[in-house]
């Protein structure tokens, strides 16, 4: 019997409309917006991508900067539509994105807590059972009333993947965010990551760090200027990338 993929990309291309020229302020923009004198470049950010993650699977996304690596955990997530293709997600997503998405700096961290569980799709007594272990793994006990506008970044990075990896999500996206903090947090959250693939979470992950990427993950896809360059095995595809 086959395995019902968890994720399945059809052929989706991302195109952004950019600027070609540079306008000084938005009511500049908005002038030249309504005398119809604004001209776009089309920019395709992803290209005919297609391929499956199965349950269970930690598969990696690699490649430069501007390969389209975040527009497509977006696009995965629900946060972008793409212009063409369709993605289909069977499960629930936690998603590690943007550093900080969902958070109020004006607010403490634990109105925080509550605040990036609504936007998860968590009610709060579930947030409530969480509370404790959430701030034990973020190691913030001595900061639950402090607002997150005093935090350093390595502070909210770990607040935001302790709420992110409460529970077992079916699906969990990482955009680089290990790479902020201290070695010995990151060693602690690469633990975590484990036990939930261990669990039975699948992992979508993005690192510039190779050999984070072969510590996680079985699975790799190589993405170069919006579109799959390689797409097989983590250590076949990052021989190639490594030595490219």
């Amino acid at each position: 019997m086959t395995q019902e993929a968890i994720i399945q990309i059809d052929d989706v291309s991302m195109k952004f409309h950019l600027s070609t020229e540079r306008m000084d302020s938005f009511k500049e923009y908005l002038i030249k917006k309504i005398k119809k004198q604004v001209s776009y470049d089309a920019f395709w950010a992803l290209k005919g991508i297609s391929f499956t993650v199965n349950p269970g699977e930690a598969l990696a996304l690699v490649g430069l900067n501007g390969s389209g690596k975040s527009t497509l955990l977006k696009i995965i997530a629900g946060v972008l539509k793409p212009t063409t293709g369709t993605v289909q997600v069977r499960g629930t997503i936690a998603p590690l994105i943007e550093l900080g998405a969902g958070f109020d700096i004006d607010l403490t961290a634990r109105e925080n807590i509550f605040l990036n569980g609504a936007l998860l799709g968590r009610d709060r007594p579930e947030m409530e059972q969480h509370f404790d272990d959430i701030i034990e793994f973020a190691e913030l006990a001595d900061f639950i009333h402090v607002p997150l506008k005093n935090f350093s970044s390595g502070m909210v990075s770990r607040l935001a993947f302790a709420i992110a990896t409460m529970g077992n999500p079916d699906i969990l996206i990482v955009d680089e965010v290990l790479s902020v903090g201290d070695f010995r947090f990151q060693k602690k959250c690469e633990q975590r990551i484990h036990k939930m693939l261990a669990g039975g979470t699948t992992l979508l992950f993005v690192s510039h760090n190779i050999d984070q990427v072969r510590e996680l993950c079985n699975k790799m896809v190589w993405l170069e200027k919006g579109q799959v360059k390689m797409l097989g095995s983590t250590g076949e595809v990052s021989a190639n990338y490594s030595n490219s």
